[in-house]
C-alpha cells in the first residue's frame, strides 16, 4: 500500500485528477461542519498518540479540548455551526502528525535498541 501510495503522490497528473474527488469527500465527511480538524479526530487510545499530545504546545491543547467539546455539544443537539465558522481548508493543517512521526521513530528506535543482541566473550584461564 506503501509502494501506491508514493506512486499517487509522485504523478502530478494523478493527483490533479484526484484533488477535487478528496476535496469533496472530506467536505462530505462533515468534520468541518463541527468546527475540528483532521488531527482532532485521530484516536487517543494509543501510547504513541497521547505522548505526541502531551508535547504539544499548551494552546494547541486547549484548542483541541474546545473543538472537541463544542463538536460534541454540536452533535447531541444535531446542529452544525453555521458556514461561517466551519473550519476552512487552509485551518485544517497537520498540527499533530509530525509530532506522532517523531514519537513513532523515537519507539521504534527504543525498541531497535532494546532488542539488539548483545555478544559477550568469556576469557578462560589456562
Amino acid at each position: 500500500m506503501e509502494a501506491f501510495a508514493r506512486a499517487v503522490q509522485k504523478n502530478s497528473a494523478f493527483r490533479a485528477l484526484c484533488r477535487p474527488l478528496a476535496s469533496t469527500w472530506v467536505n462530505l465527511s462533515g468534520y468541518r461542519r463541527l468546527g475540528l480538524r483532521y488531527d482532532d479526530l485521530l484516536r487517543e487510545e494509543t501510547p504513541i498518540i497521547q505522548e505526541a499530545i502531551s508535547r504539544l504546545p499548551r494552546e494547541e491543547v486547549d484548542g483541541r479540548v474546545y473543538r472537541h467539546k463544542r463538536a460534541f455539544q454540536l452533535s447531541l443537539s444535531h446542529a452544525e455551526l453555521p458556514r461561517s465558522e466551519w473550519t476552512k481548508p487552509q485551518d485544517d493543517y497537520a498540527y499533530l502528525q509530525p509530532i506522532i512521526d517523531e514519537v513513532a521513530a523515537e519507539h521504534a528506535e527504543r525498541d531497535a535498541f532494546n532488542s539488539m543482541a548483545t555478544t559477550t566473550t568469556t576469557t578462560t584461564k589456562k
